[in-house]
């Protein structure tokens, strides 16, 4: 089995061979390769489904040859088989999409980008309301813009940064602005800024039952929307954010040590973990164990900052290589991080938020030991804190994980369907470990259906309120996925 280092995702630092997976990536726009996966012939449509005669969406079934490519996402991995799929290119799109599967009583799953982990933008025997062909932005205020769902990360960051605004995001290029917002949505300017979620000013969203809504007639939606998550309450349509004065320029750091043992990589993640705790908040870090191989980067765009050097010198003293890249233009170099479009073959999720590295202590070498001797394993740890942690987002989101200073994911690749079964195993082992010891809050974004107590893992105290929400714009549950908040 291939060991990847994922390049959809990873960061590569060219002249060093530096590889470093930067996992704010939640699922992206259909692609163009058209998947050879043949449904079961007994399940085939026979006959189209004929859409209203008002509707304007492109109603795509399974006798359309777009079909197979528009029901991909970007995990090869998942393979299912809605009975339509909406192209919707308006509001009003949404909402005759909506009337049209209630009528069919079809479940609706959403989807702005595909990059959902466990493809709940997909469904067997639904709907799928397909957003990416509203991908518009728009500056509407010096410091607003106006965004749809279906907007992916690098159209956004090639049409703002020339104007010197930013929108705190993630790095994936390919990632939906609309899945990436409603799960909070953090990336390499989170510590300095906040998450994506903390500056939606604004959303129309279409509820369960086909009604136009706007948070401005509801500070609760608007709470909701806040970290709430994906296909949870309707299909929102339209986002204003703030936007923060764009940095004009950044550096990357890459370190790098080859064949540890579990022991090795335990006291290195200590180590990386003391440091990093003094980074400025300018900086972002993630520590990436990719079999025995261990990555780490540090960006920064606040070049002069003369605190930084001390702590570069410290992680230095204590792998193999370290390198800086060249200080580039911001938008250039946040070129880097984008990835290609895959898709591909992988089973990734949250494996836990932590405050420090007594967390973890206990049983993090025995995860070590697994991503050691797993190919195609990847253990990664990312750094929070920062204006994350501020009081005021706190209060106007749903996003429940302020209070932690680091967030890890795992992941798992492969070339062929045949060799699944070996990372779903130790996938497994690794969620257990975690799960014994007492990790018991994820990352909506980075989501499993391994975590059976979901509605404590991504939303904390705030899952309550958030079903109370879901009543009251979709009492008959007409937007759901596995993981949907319940009525």
């Amino acid at each position: 089995m291939k060991k990847y280092t994922r390049t959809q995702f990873i960061i590569l630092g060219a002249k060093a061979g530096t590889a470093l997976l930067l996992s704010a990536c939640g699922m992206g726009t259909g692609n163009k390769n058209e998947t050879t996966t043949k449904e079961p012939a007994d399940t085939v449509a026979k006959n189209k489904f004929v859409k209203p005669t008002k509707a304007t969406f492109d109603l795509v079934d399974k006798n359309d040859k777009r079909y197979n490519v528009l029901r991909q996402g970007f995990n090869k991995r998942i393979d299912k088989y809605p009975q339509a799929i909406a192209i919707c290119t308006s509001t009003n799109d949404v909402v005759a999409a909506i009337n049209f599967a209630k009528e069919k009583k079809w479940a609706i799953a959403v989807k702005s980008g595909g990059h959902n982990m466990e493809g709940f933008s997909c469904n067997d025997g639904g709907m799928v309301i397909n957003l990416s062909e509203m991908n518009k932005v728009e500056i509407i205020e010096d410091t607003k813009i106006k965004v749809q769902p279906g907007c992916i990360l690098s159209k956004l960051n090639d049409f703002i940064l020339p104007k010197e605004r930013l929108l705190p995001a993630g790095s994936c290029g390919t990632v939906g602005l609309g899945g990436l917002t409603l799960g909070g949505g953090y990336g390499l300017f989170a510590r300095k800024f906040g998450l994506t979620c903390d500056h939606l000013l604004e959303a129309t969203m279409v509820d369960g039952n086909g009604i136009i809504r706007n948070t401005k007639d509801d500070a609760e939606l608007l709470w909701a929307l806040k970290g709430g998550g994906t296909g949870n309450f309707g299909v929102v349509t339209e986002m204003i954010f703030s936007t923060q004065v764009a940095p004009k320029q950044l550096q990357a750091h890459y370190f790098k040590t080859r064949k540890l043992d579990a022991l090795q990589a335990t006291m290195l993640l200590k180590t990386w973990m003391e440091i990093v705790k003094e980074l400025p908040d300018s900086c972002f870090s993630g520590f990436v164990l990719n079999g025995s191989t261990l990555n780490i980067l540090i960006t920064n765009y606040d070049i002069a900052n003369a605190q930084l050097p001390l702590q570069l010198k410290k992680l230095a003293s204590v792998v193999d290589n370290y390198h800086s890249s060249s200080v580039g233009v911001l938008g250039k170099m946040l070129h880097n991080y984008y990835g290609r479009p895959g898709p591909l073959y992988f089973r990734n999720s949250c494996a836990g938020f932590f405050k420090d590295f007594n967390d973890i202590a206990p049983f993090i070498s025995s995860i070590f030991e697994k991503t050691i001797h797993t190919p195609g394993m990847i253990y990664q740890v990312n750094t929070l804190g920062g204006k994350i942690t501020d009081l005021g987002y706190e209060k106007s989101s749903s996003y429940p994980h302020r209070n932690y200073d680091f967030v890890s994911e795992l992941q798992a690749y492969w070339d062929k369907p045949e060799q699944e079964n070996r990372a779903t195993v130790a996938t497994t082992e690794i969620l257990k470990i975690t799960k014994d010891n007492g990790i018991n809050r994820q990352y909506v974004n980075y989501c499993s259906l391994e975590f059976h107590d979901w509605e404590n893992a991504y939303y904390g105290d705030n899952y309550s309120r958030l079903q109370a929400v879901k009543r009251k714009y979709d009492i008959d549950n007409n937007i759901r996925h596995p993981q949907s908040v319940k009525i």
